[in-house]
């Protein structure tokens, strides 16, 4: 019996081996799948990692330096790339316009009548409307016609829209023919609409707005006030988002 006893437990000696192996055999399979993720094609990775970001909109991956994209695939231009080349084209195409404009109409812009700014809604007009109207009128004078065809000149065969606002002070009007300044400054707008249709720029680029006496540029309780708030704006609109703040547009060098 006691030999029987003495065998069992140099058995248990041993069995350590069992786990020790099965131990060995884990760690070597966990290096050799460490290995295989690290073996990775590049090239492969590269034109998934593009092909995700193309799809998501944020543009081509980058390309390590000295590496070149693989045979066969379009080049991606970021998108952030394309918006500023756009940005900039659209900037520039609209601070010409801001000149012509602003050449064409000289004298009044001297005399401060006309005022020509450019931000990112697009270029702003704005005409004062002793230089178009009559008092409590809506007919457009001789001197604006001519002034109005020399706009038109410079935008007919521009492609941006064009949105015309007519403006009034606060004083309140009540005639036979405009009952408030609402039907005052939207007639206003759309008789320099019509006129603008005449001289050439297509109908479906132009809108009508009147603005009444809702958005001032000076107090309303001075003459002069009054004088710069009784106004129309032609705003030649950008194709871009809004994102900049009105600036004057430099004089034009005569």
């Amino acid at each position: 019996m006691a030999r029987k006893k003495y065998d069992e437990e140099s058995d248990n000696h041993d069995r350590w081996l069992v786990s020790y192996a099965d131990f060995i055999t884990l760690l070597f399979a966990f290096f050799v799948v460490m290995y295989a993720l690290s073996s990775v094609n590049e090239g492969k990775y590269r034109v998934l990692s593009n092909s995700l970001n193309n799809a998501f909109g944020r543009g081509a991956a980058a390309t390590p330096q000295g590496e070149s994209m693989p045979s066969g695939l379009p080049r991606v231009v970021p998108q952030r790339q394309r918006s500023s080349e756009a940005l900039r084209r659209e900037k520039e195409q609209l601070t010409g316009v801001a000149g012509n404009i602003q050449q064409v109409l000289a004298p009044l812009v001297q005399q401060g009548k006309v005022r020509v700014t450019q931000s990112a809604r697009g270029v702003n007009v704005e005409i004062n409307a002793s230089v178009l109207f009559a008092p409590g009128d809506a007919k457009l004078s001789e001197e604006s016609i001519q002034a109005l065809r020399a706009v038109a000149d410079v935008l007919k065969d521009d492609d941006h829209a064009i949105q015309v606002e007519g403006h009034t002070d606060s004083v309140p009007i009540r005639n036979a023919l405009f009952p408030s300044n609402w039907e005052l400054s939207a007639v206003r707008a759309s008789s320099v609409v019509r006129l603008l249709i005449d001289s050439g720029i297509a109908d479906k680029r132009l809108t009508a707005v009147g603005r009444g006496p809702t958005q001032p540029v000076a107090p309303n309780d001075s003459t002069e006030g009054r004088m710069r708030n009784r106004r129309v704006s032609v705003m030649i609109l950008s194709n871009l988002p809004e994102n900049a703040t009105e600036v004057p547009v430099p004089p034009v060098l005569r």
